[in-house]
């Protein structure tokens, strides 16, 4: 984006905190996002005023970060939101941070830095806690845990608004899927929310979040990462209630992300768009027709695409829509073509490698590749298991540390050296590793699973809403998942009922034809196994009278 600041930025890097070493200055990490509303503010009311700009480039090395572009360094410098404004020693620890900082608030900060820097410099930085706290408390996995989540969401649940908690109200689609199938009336009450207060009925799409209880307060950026998870969400509660209510958002959404949020030079998904003038959106329709688009971020990211591929193919396996199957499959080829070197998929489509140089490895990149793929070998092409395969194993390979994955490799700048094991990736990454086994009958990707899962499970009962997947997760690895064996091509008849019968949590194999006749199919569950069904109608039953 146009820098209107005067400040003279750094690029993130080594040469950055040589130069803060080399100079004895702190390190100033602004940390920002294209969507990013308060962040474009700042930069117009705080960083373009010439004092401030002066004293910012005079006593401090200053390092703008786009968060997209360097979610490790996001990761570990985040002050709960965006812009983040950190003070940080030339060897990376933290002074002191902030989030937004109007002039005069940022005159007293630079001050207040300088001075600690003057009296105490290094001994001044901190490193944050869950970056001294490497190993998180494991435990064993019990029918408690998914009982425990599921009081959360109960306790937290808002029954007057809708959703979850108090303020922001954020869509939360792992909270929707792990309540869907567990307390329906609260989950279907908590979509209503959603879809009556973030989606855009105009141009289509899902705001980021709202500010107040009531959902009022709109944050008008649209995300490629929750718009893909919410499609998946919404196309789930339309397979559990047959409802257009549901099916209509999911639709709406897909024709912004096929339309908006395409990259139509590099096939694939764009990663945001802006919230674009505040007033816009209080626009009525015609008005609205005529203004100008808020602008698009067109970096083309590994992880966001991966959602949205398996949101769309969620939503195809549903409803055979063609459109959404056509845009996964090319931002899936894309995936595949261009950005997955060896089983590692490079974060960012245009980033540049140096001959002979690999993709680092990230693991929340791995997590949502490999649920793309799981997905896309589900429901379009069981060869697609090659690649899952190589992604799973990389992963193990390069981030298993232990018994859970490191966020990426122990190395980089400033607090990159330090390990992170981030809650949400390691139990996205182990229901795909669970997914996987069932679809290769590799137990050894289910026990690394169990793995991953017990070594945070000594924490289990404090995880938050926000976490509901660990539930889900920890439920399907002690139950078994129902699953449902085809052996027939995808796409037929028998497989398409398959993928449209019991709840969003089963796992379809489509080719089994190992032990199954051809043209037949069996439902599977916690070691027992139905007769061969040879007819939708058959296969239907027999998914009835293994609840039973």
């Amino acid at each position: 984006m146009d820098d209107p600041t005067r400040v003279e930025w750094r690029e993130w890097g080594q040469a950055a905190f040589d130069e803060a070493a080399e100079a004895d200055r702190p390190v100033l990490l602004s940390l920002t996002a294209t969507w990013c509303d308060h962040c474009h503010e700042m930069d117009a009311e705080t960083y373009a005023e010439p004092r401030i700009a002066a004293n910012v480039n005079d006593s401090f090395v200053p390092v703008r970060v786009d968060v997209d572009r360097h979610p490790r360094v996001r990761d570990r410098y985040n002050m709960g939101g965006f812009p983040s404004t950190v003070f940080c020693a030339p060897d990376g620890g933290v002074l002191t941070g902030a989030g937004y900082l109007g002039p005069d608030g940022m005159r007293q900060v630079l001050d207040s830095v300088r001075t600690m820097w003057e009296t105490k410099g290094s001994g001044a930085a901190r490193i944050p806690r869950p970056l001294r706290e490497d190993n998180p408390p494991a435990g064993d996995l019990s029918p408690e845990i998914e009982s425990a989540m599921l009081g959360q969401l109960t306790e937290t649940y808002d029954e007057v608004a809708g959703g979850w908690g108090e303020r922001p109200k954020f869509p939360l689609p792992d909270a929707l899927e792990f309540a869907l199938k567990r307390d329906r009336e609260m989950a279907l009450r908590s979509f209503d929310a959603v879809g009556a207060n973030l989606l855009d009925e105009f141009d289509g799409g899902f705001y980021r979040f709202a500010t107040d209880r009531d959902w009022s307060g709109l944050q008008h950026e649209k995300l490629l990462d929750s718009n893909g998870a919410l499609v998946r969400a919404f196309a789930n509660a339309y397979l559990h209630t047959g409802a257009d209510e549901y099916r209509e958002p999911a639709e709406r959404t897909i024709e912004y992300l096929t339309t908006t949020l395409w990259n139509s030079s590099a096939d694939a998904f764009a990663n945001s768009q802006a919230p674009g003038e505040p007033d816009a959106h209080g626009l009525d329709a015609t008005d609205r027709a005529t203004a100008d688009d808020p602008p698009v971020d067109e970096g083309v990211f590994a992880g966001p695409n991966g959602l949205a591929i398996e949101g769309l193919l969620t939503y195809y396996a549903y409803t055979d829509d063609e459109r959404a199957r056509r845009y996964a499959e090319r931002a899936l080829a894309t995936l595949r073509e261009d950005m997955l070197h060896e089983g590692v998929a490079l974060h960012e489509r245009d980033a540049t490698l140096q001959a002979g140089d690999e993709p680092t490895c990230l693991l929340a990149n791995q997590a949502r590749v490999l649920a793309a793929l799981t997905t896309a070998a589900s429901t379009l092409d069981t060869d697609l298991l090659a690649d899952a395969r190589a992604v799973a194993d990389a992963t193990i390979d390069r981030l298993h540390d232990e018994d859970s994955f490191l966020d990426g490799p122990a190395t980089g700048v400033g607090l990159c050296e330090r390990p992170l094991r981030p809650l949400d990736s390691n139990v996205a990454f182990a229901d795909g590793l669970l997914e996987l086994a069932v679809l290769t009958d590799e137990d050894r990707y289910r026990e690394y699973a169990r793995e991953t899962l017990e070594a945070f499970a000594g924490a289990s009962d404090r995880f938050g809403v926000q976490i509901a997947q660990y539930g889900t997760a920890a439920a399907r690895l002690l139950e078994g998942p129902l699953v449902i064996r085809v052996a027939d091509d995808p796409g037929t008849d028998l497989h398409r009922a398959a993928l449209r019968l019991a709840d969003h949590e089963k796992i379809v194999v489509p080719d089994a034809t190992d032990d199954l006749e051809p043209g037949t199919a069996r439902v599977e569950r916690d070691g027992r196994r139905s007769t061969p069904a040879e007819t939708p109608e058959q296969l239907s039953d027999r998914v009835q009278n293994i609840h039973e």
